[in-house]
């Protein structure tokens, strides 16, 4: 029986610091350390940076390019899945899923409405094979729409045939996006993307997936709600362990428990995975943060893309800050203090605001921010 891991809340965070890829020495390739996370996810909003791309400068600095990126998946070393960015090799994690979609064993009402609908559009389905056999890539609007049964939905997705068609095919396995044309997605048949490979039994997969989150993670909860994108929990990966003052069983990477840290301060994206999973915050670094900009703005506390400040193994605040690319300037409209900023921390969290600006190729300035030193 494996030991039982007792943690503080000091050594929960480092753990997740140090999974992260968010202490000294910082990684110095793309395609390497998006193995270590396992994903990148992709957003597009671009208040300040697409998500992916800030989650990347947050761990390799500014000497990282949103055309490494590009490269990357231009030379099939990494793919999209579902707007998330992984290593080529790890869809060998999800190949049989694909070819068992859309689900084994007792299905819910909601795949077996999807599996319906898609046998009621077999002829669209095979038209849009043909069409990027013969001429892919192609973006959905230069797919055809001859599907007899319409996508009903109340929401934007209403009648959004072939874009929830391909979504479909592309959960089968059947196609899979081949690069971005501006915004837009251009989709081929997915042997001509995906490296050849040996599908894994399901289980095996499930429980290589969990242990590659986990070692991204470094501390997450076995067990819990189902969350969209990506899974915040592990299963029975890794050992378990306890955190004082938290309740509840956890799972720990047991090979980042023993590491030195040596933290430093980040800006992070709203999506990044330290704190993408909120209650884990909470639990673990007394964090309290929202994605505000769905809300009104008057309804908003930190701001429309508040970055997370990530000061050695705390998140200590927020930056709202701005990109306004015509003006040639990244805006900060506030620095929100969880805790009092010492000078050390003001100017580390101002350094770390005018590298981000230069990044961008923006001058910063402050309207109003008594956080920060003079930008």
């Amino acid at each position: 029986m494996a030991r039982v891991h007792r943690l503080s809340r000091q050594d929960a965070r480092r753990l997740a610091v140090r999974a992260q890829l968010l202490q000294e020495p910082r990684p110095t390739d793309l395609v390497s350390m998006v193995r270590r996370l396992a994903m990148l996810q992709l957003d597009p909003t671009n208040a300040v940076a697409p998500s992916a791309d800030l989650v990347a400068w947050s761990r390799l600095g500014s000497s990282y390019s949103p055309d490494d990126l590009r490269r990357a998946l231009a030379d099939r070393q990494l793919v999209e899945i579902g707007a998330l960015v992984r290593p080529a090799e790890d869809i060998a994690l999800y190949r049989t899923a694909m070819r068992e979609w859309p689900g084994s064993g007792a299905l819910k009402d909601w795949q077996v409405r999807r599996r319906a609908w898609v046998l009621a559009n077999e002829r669209c389905r095979r038209d849009i094979l043909d069409r990027l056999r013969a001429e892919g890539p192609l973006q959905s609007r230069d797919l055809p729409d001859t599907c007899e049964q319409p996508w009903a939905s109340t929401g934007w997705t209403n009648n959004k045939n072939v874009p929830q068609l391909l979504e479909m095919m592309a959960q089968r396995g059947e196609v899979a996006v081949a690069g971005r044309k501006g915004r837009e997605r251009l989709w081929d048949l997915a042997e001509r993307i995906y490296p050849d490979g040996t599908d894994l039994p399901v289980e095996e997969a499930v429980r290589e997936r969990d242990r590659r989150r986990l070692r991204a993670l470094g501390i997450a909860r076995p067990r819990g709600a189902e969350v969209p994108v990506e899974p915040a929990v592990v299963g029975q990966a890794g050992e378990p362990a306890v955190v004082d003052g938290v309740s509840g069983e956890w799972r720990v990477d047991p090979s980042l428990l023993d590491e030195p840290f040596q933290g430093r301060t980040a800006l992070l994206s709203p999506f990044d995975r330290l704190v993408h999973d909120r209650t884990r915050a909470q639990e673990i670094f007394e964090f309290e943060y929202q994605l505000e900009m769905y809300k009104p703005a008057a309804n908003r506390r930190w701001g429309y893309f508040a970055l997370p400040v990530l000061h050695g193994d705390r998140l200590v605040g927020k930056v709202d800050a701005k990109a306004d690319r015509k003006a040639g300037v990244l805006t900060v409209n506030a620095v929100h203090e969880d805790v009092p900023f010492t000078r050390t921390m003001s100017a580390a969290v101002a350094k770390e605001v005018e590298e981000l600006a230069r990044w961008l190729g923006l001058s910063a300035h402050a309207t109003a921010s008594p956080g920060l030193p003079a930008l």
